[in-house]
């Protein structure tokens, strides 16, 4: 193993390592010991199996989780990418290696407390793993329930009553970023700043670290979970930063479906009839009995919401998500 770990005065870990393989291993070790509850529940998340340990609560997220198939596209999307950058699809499997490595490495007990209060032991991880924790983290970071919102405000209120109630278009966004050319700094250097907005948290969505390999020397935050310093940090001579511009990469289909004897079928923009693929999922609940879940994907997508009996408001479609 070729990864030495320092840690600062403040806790901060400074990785370095020969290659990116067993820095990213490193990086996923280091994370497990500081973050380990934090991993068991994104882990749980990207599965949508957070119920099973969280109680009923959790429900209405598992069924989202299932219904958009976040789990079952990480795995595809890990596939895929074994297929088409195998160099790239060994380094994440590296960091989830690294992660189980950290979990249950000898001389590092678990220190998280949450594990004896729940019973818990900390799970396994896949290699598509931190595939389903970015998923899960950015499913809701983009437009589509602001989408539902503005349909929701237009129906009950009028179109007009919108702009009234509007979070998501420029001056009303809370997150922003700023970059001021070296022309107007003091120093003669551009100034990059990333302002998330995020809510106070505990433990925080990001993670300070320094990863240093022959390749890349990088400073920035880390989303727990995910390999590599993706939102927001700097090499010394580059540096980048991440805000949530309303960006508008996903669409909403409200579907006609409709059970027969073989399944379900959705109307198609061509008014035929389509086979839709349809399959349950059995949710443990703590303390509560197992529930069902229906899971229908269209050509359109997956549906998020509603079914053949229509939505909950009685309107009689459902909503299909395209990512």
């Amino acid at each position: 193993m070729s990864a030495e770990t320092y840690r600062d005065a403040w806790g901060i870990p400074h990785l370095r390592a020969d290659t990116p393989h067993e820095l990213a291993r490193a990086q996923g070790r280091v994370t497990a010991r500081d973050r380990a509850w934090q991993l068991e529940v994104e882990r749980h998340r990207a599965q949508g199996t957070s119920a099973s340990f969280l109680g009923p609560e959790a429900l209405s997220w598992d069924r989202l989780a299932r219904r958009a198939r976040l789990a079952d596209t990480a795995r595809r999307c890990f596939t895929a990418l074994e297929r088409k950058d195998p160099e790239t699809a060994a380094w994440v499997r590296a960091y989830a290696d690294g992660v189980n490595e950290g979990l249950t490495e000898p001389g590092h007990p678990n220190p998280a407390p949450e594990f004896a209060r729940t019973g818990l032991v900390p799970g396994r991880w896949d290699p598509w793993t931190p595939l389903g924790v970015w998923l899960a983290t950015h499913i809701l970071f983009a437009g589509f329930p602001a989408k539902l919102w503005r349909e929701h405000i237009s129906t009950h209120l009028g179109p007009e009553a919108v702009a009234l109630f509007a979070a998501d278009g420029p001056g009303t966004a809370g997150s922003n970023g700023w970059l001021v050319s070296g022309e107007r700094t003091t120093t003669g250097h551009a100034l990059i700043a990333g302002d998330p907005h995020r809510f106070i948290e505990d433990p925080g969505v990001y993670q300070q670290v320094h990863l240093s390999c022959p390749e890349f020397d990088v400073v920035g935050l880390a989303v727990p979970g995910v390999p590599g310093v993706a939102h927001f940090g700097h090499t010394g001579t580059v540096a980048w930063a991440i805000t949530n511009a309303m960006a508008d990469y996903q669409d909403l289909y409200r579907e006609r479906l409709r059970r027969t004897g073989a399944g379900v079928e959705a109307l198609g923009p061509d008014g035929i009839w389509h086979r839709a693929a349809r399959h349950t999922e059995r949710i443990d609940i703590a303390g509560e009995d197992t529930v069902e879940v229906e899971i229908i994907e269209t050509d359109r997508g997956p549906v998020i919401a509603g079914g053949p009996e229509g939505l909950d408001d009685g309107t009689p479609a459902a909503l299909s998500l395209r990512y």
